[in-house]
């Protein structure tokens, strides 16, 4: 049915643009050209309609209709019923981070204290190397 309405829509275009290239204008003659008209109303002197202006009418309604049903059609078969307001944010969620897993059953050396046995099994002690010393702590002799 979208097929068919956009065919449909394709050639009532072209059919519109020809239509209204083939139509002269109001003021065609060489009067028109600096602003004279052939009577004083508002809008200028208007004939009776013709074949060319009946089609234009017709396929501006045409034009005007699938247009509108050619969206319709779009709208619903997309799903597109909420507004991005109504959504209430994005659905996309952040990556999960790579957070490296806590140790377990190691040793620990801390400066100063004594160390520690490491217990059986398959843990290793890890050594921590002692902080920096500040800017203005007196050197060590």
């Amino acid at each position: 049915m979208y097929i068919l309405f956009l065919i449909v829509h394709v050639l009532v275009c072209l059919f519109l643009i020809v239509v209204v290239l083939l139509q002269s204008g109001k003021a065609a003659d060489l009067a028109g050209a600096f602003g004279g008209m052939g009577s004083q109303t508002a809008f200028g002197p208007r004939g009776s309609a013709t074949l060319l202006s009946k089609a234009t009418t017709i396929s501006a309604i045409l034009f005007m209709i699938t247009s509108l049903s050619l969206s319709i059609m779009a709208t619903r078969n997309a799903g597109l019923g909420a507004t991005v307001l109504e959504g209430g944010g994005s659905t996309k969620k952040a990556p999960a981070k790579n957070v490296p897993a806590a140790p377990s059953k190691t040793n620990v050396q801390i400066p100063g204290l004594p160390a520690t046995p490491a217990p059986a099994g398959n843990s290793v002690n890890v050594p921590v190397p002692a902080p920096p010393a500040p800017a203005n702590a007196p050197a060590k002799k």
